[in-house]
């Protein structure tokens, strides 16, 4: 069977502040990740410089969003569609951040928009994640009604459309460090992998990608996507330091 490219998902959040920083980390990253060929690598700016980077014809490249809405159109004040996105380049949706579910976005709303773009041709970047961690494992129930909860209503085509981002919420934003050690995220990866097996079947679900994010870094990027035998990674603000953005991309090219 042929090998799964490694996909790394850019998460810039809301940076940088300028149309021209966002430009120039653009071209810093496109240079260094030149002759890459194993590795799909995502552009998740905010939205608004999306048509900056359109025109881009990089084959290693792909743009994403951050955010959609599950309309097609309406009096939504402050949202953005599917079609938007698609017309000034999107490919790829992140739904379901842990940032989002804080700021009140629920299982049913990412379940909606998770929806949206699979109709749309797009692929979702589903992100789950837990709290934190019980020595009683009632972390593991937490994933399992937050992975159905999200996924509500897909078909098993629909699966080819979407990517699953675990994101311990406890590791984001924190030093490499405080990351989860690489044999507990290749626990979790297969733990995910036959929750999906077990909602459609093992042979759909093994060909769903899992990704890793929370304090993924240079300095533990291969040893993740090796050891911890994921798809790629969610990177959140080193994704904004080309240098060190570049090291990363380079890493799953031969993890």
């Amino acid at each position: 069977m042929k090998k799964q490219r490694k996909i790394i998902v850019g998460n810039w959040k809301m940076y940088p502040e300028t149309s021209e920083r966002a430009k120039e980390i653009f071209a810093a990253i496109s240079r260094g990740v030149r002759g890459i060929k194993k590795t799909e690598v995502v552009i998740c700016p905010p939205s608004v410089y999306l048509p900056i980077f359109k025109k881009s014809k990089s084959k290693i490249f792909s743009l994403g969003a951050q955010n959609v809405f599950w309309e097609m159109a309406g009096a939504y004040t402050g949202e953005v569609s599917t079609k938007m996105l698609s017309e000034f380049g999107a490919k790829f949706v992140i739904v379901g951040h842990s940032e989002r579910r804080r700021l009140g976005e629920t299982d049913e709303a990412v379940s909606k928009k998770v929806s949206a773009v699979i109709r749309a041709g797009l692929k979702a970047i589903i992100c789950i994640g837990e709290s934190e961690r019980d020595v009683n494992g009632a972390y593991f129930e937490f994933l399992k009604n937050q992975i159905k909860n999200s996924l509500s209503g897909l078909r098993p085509a629909d699966l080819q459309k979407i990517i699953i981002a675990y994101e311990p919420i406890w590791t984001i934003g924190k030093s490499y460090n405080d990351a989860m050690k690489p044999s507990d995220i290749h626990e979790m990866s297969l733990y995910i992998k036959k929750l999906l097996s077990d909602m459609y079947s093992k042979e759909i679900a093994f060909k769903v990608p899992v990704i890793y994010g929370g304090s993924a870094e240079v300095e533990n990027a291969f040893s993740i996507m090796s050891e911890g035998q994921v798809d790629g990674l969610l990177v959140g603000h080193k994704s904004l330091v080309p240098e060190d953005f570049i090291k990363i991309v380079k890493a799953a090219d031969v993890a």
